[in-house]
């Protein structure tokens, strides 16, 4: 298809783009769509349990270690070892709390950045916004968008500097709550047989962190090697993060994906792999990244308060609110407007509905056509170049960012095989994969193929809870979560969770979990200082902030039903309910510190005898 041509992008408003022709997009991604779509959804893919268990080992630990179980007391619970944990845990150290369990399925803290150590891994959000705590730590990256070892290392320097080594439990997987009225304490329960009890409990076990495969028939028939790229096998490869993947020469190599991670494997793959197969079933955008190192003499220059400065300005300007400058100036900011159709804002409520959507449209078709450009610009086989422009509205997909991909498929021993015909690949051989009847022989088959949405922590039910009365919070949500903020539940005293539950979420949800986080060290702080039996929401403010959400829900699902399928939309099947504050994440953390400061806190803090 060419670039759309100048009439056609015209509205009924007067509203045109010489070059965004709206109805040729609108068609050709509606194409493109019904390629991809198919009848069992996220049925498609299969967790790493089981008898695929083995995907999900931890290779970074003793498989043999063991310890005896605990049987003690700490103040407060943390379940989870990444970012959201950490930041937990060191908000709450900073407002008194001196007794701090973390509870990691890992070896380490480090959360997504600990499991996650394929080569080329990096963070698509700038470092000096991304990395939390950095002037607490007393350090600033070293490059303007950090590699994963960097980060890995930021989060044990945060585990270091607050002191959470001492207590925390890794490899280890808590089990269960239970509240115990009595002590209004909770008991906590792990795969470790510890039964330990915490006045507090916050969960942050992330929405994104157990390894999905695809359900290939034959999968367990390849007598070749296998692994996913969450847990690479450098043993198999060779090399590191950076690169040299060196025992690969010679080898015929199958990458399976191509989203956010192959993006950034693909090229260290390509240089060293005797032959690479890529599959594809839908092409990613793929923006400039240009990394750089950071200025020595700018970090020299920054002030106390620079990072909070710089992501309140980051925040404000993917979310649309003026500012008078843009401090991070990327790919992210400069597609603001974009990203409302995943991350609704107040920005634009002033526009008729009807407008202000032909305006997202004209502007993401405008967005879209220069990124499928770049890619001609880059590939000069116009075969393979088509293959890799995407075909659909710009927030279908997480966007992505590499100087090195695309031009990655110029080389000859690296061959694009397109899946969208055959819905993805059809099967395995002993020996090989098989599209559209081909069978494509190789030694190895690795799995770009994400994660599991939301099958962690509390929602998913694989972390039990039963509060006041034995109740079960499954069974009290079976309609759906029903919370203050996104953070507490009537019934379930002392109990905080983070994450993006009926709150607001934005592109560099670390910023968001910071304020999650300094929002529960308050109402703790709080609670500890008027002497408060617990922290537990009145039946009347919890249903006032789920009724005011469900009026005020933006209706994204529209969008996302256009979509090709992936993780943002349910493999084509958006959800229904969408309990998402619609004002944004400025205007819910604005919103968090009034209510605190106006007397909110009289809803949650429970005087006991």
């Amino acid at each position: 298809m060419a670039a759309p041509h100048a009439s056609a992008g015209r509205t009924p408003d007067g509203l045109s783009d010489p070059g965004v022709d709206l109805e040729a997009l609108r068609e050709k991604y509606r194409a493109e769509r019904e390629r991809r779509i198919r009848p069992d959804g996220s049925a498609q893919y299969r967790g790493a349990r089981g008898e695929f268990g083995y995907y999900a080992q931890d290779p970074y630990t003793d498989p043999d270690f063991t310890r005896e179980p605990l049987r003690d007391e700490v103040e407060a619970v943390v379940v989870g070892g990444g970012f959201g944990g950490l930041l937990a845990a060191a908000r709450l150290r900073q407002a008194g709390v001196e007794s701090i369990r973390v509870i990691e399925d890992g070896g380490d803290f480090g959360g997504t950045w600990y499991w996650n150590r394929y080569p080329g891994i990096h963070c698509d959000i700038e470092s000096y916004v991304y990395m939390p705590l950095l002037e607490e730590v007393g350090y600033v990256p070293k490059w303007k968008y950090a590699p994963g070892e960097e980060i890995r290392q930021h989060a044990q320097a945060i585990g270091r500097h607050f002191g959470l080594y001492d207590d925390a439990c890794f490899q280890t997987r808590a089990t269960g709550l239970r509240w115990d009225e009595d002590a209004s304490q909770w008991l906590v329960g792990t795969d470790r047989g510890d039964h330990m009890r915490a006045r507090y409990v916050v969960v942050a076990t992330g929405t994104l962190s157990h390894a999905k495969l695809p359900a290939i028939p034959g999968i367990e028939t390849f007598t070749g090697h296998t692994f996913h790229t969450s847990r690479w096998d450098y043993a198999y490869t060779g090399g590191d993060a950076d690169g040299n993947l060196h025992k690969l020469a010679g080898k015929r190599v199958a990458l399976i994906g191509t989203g956010a991670t192959a993006i950034q494997v693909v090229p260290h793959l390509g240089s060293d792999a005797g032959h690479l197969y890529v599959f594809q079933r839908t092409p990613s955008t793929v923006d400039v990244r240009n990394n750089r190192p950071t200025d020595p003499d700018w970090a020299e220059s920054l002030e106390p308060g620079w990072q909070r400065h710089r992501m309140e300005n980051f925040l404000k300007v993917v979310s649309s609110v003026p500012v008078d400058e843009d401090l991070v100036d990327d790919a992210w900011t400069s597609s603001a407007r974009l990203q409302e159709k995943m991350i609704p804002t107040d920005a634009y409520a002033q526009v008729p509905p009807g407008v202000r959507e032909r305006v997202y449209e004209i502007v993401d078709g405008r967005k879209m056509n220069e990124l499928r450009a770049r890619v001609d610009e880059l590939v000069p086989d116009p075969e393979t170049a088509g293959k890799l422009k995407p075909w659909y509205r710009y927030m279908c997909k997480r966007p992505t960012f590499s100087d090195h991909y695309l031009q990655t498929f110029n080389r000859d021993n690296v061959t694009l095989v397109d899946t969208a015909d055959s819905h993805g690949v059809e099967r395995f051989t002993g020996t090989g994969v098989v599209v559209g009847g081909q069978e494509y022989e190789v030694d190895c088959v690795i799995f770009a193929t994400g994660f599991e949405v939301g099958v962690s922590g509390i929602l998913s039910g694989r972390l039990p809870v039963h509060g006041r009365g034995g109740a079960s919070l499954s069974e009290v949500w079976q309609e759906g979560p029903r919370t203050l903020h996104g953070f507490y539940s009537h019934g379930f005293p002392n109990l905080f969770q983070l994450g993006p539950l009926q709150n607001a979420a934005a592109v560099n949800f670390v910023h968001v979990l910071d304020e999650q986080a300094i929002h529960v060290a308050e109402v703790v702080a709080e609670a500890r200082r008027r002497r408060a039996r617990y922290v537990e929401p009145t039946p009347e403010a919890q249903d006032d902030w789920v009724s005011t959400l469900r009026k005020n829900a933006p209706d994204l699902n529209k969008f996302q039903a256009e979509c090709t399928p992936g993780y943002y939309n349910n493999e084509g099947r958006p959800r229904e309910r969408n309990d998402r504050y619609a004002d944004g994440p400025v205007t819910f953390h604005a919103l968090l510190r009034n209510w605190r400061a106006d007397g909110g806190l009289d809803d949650v803090l429970v005087q006991g005898k």
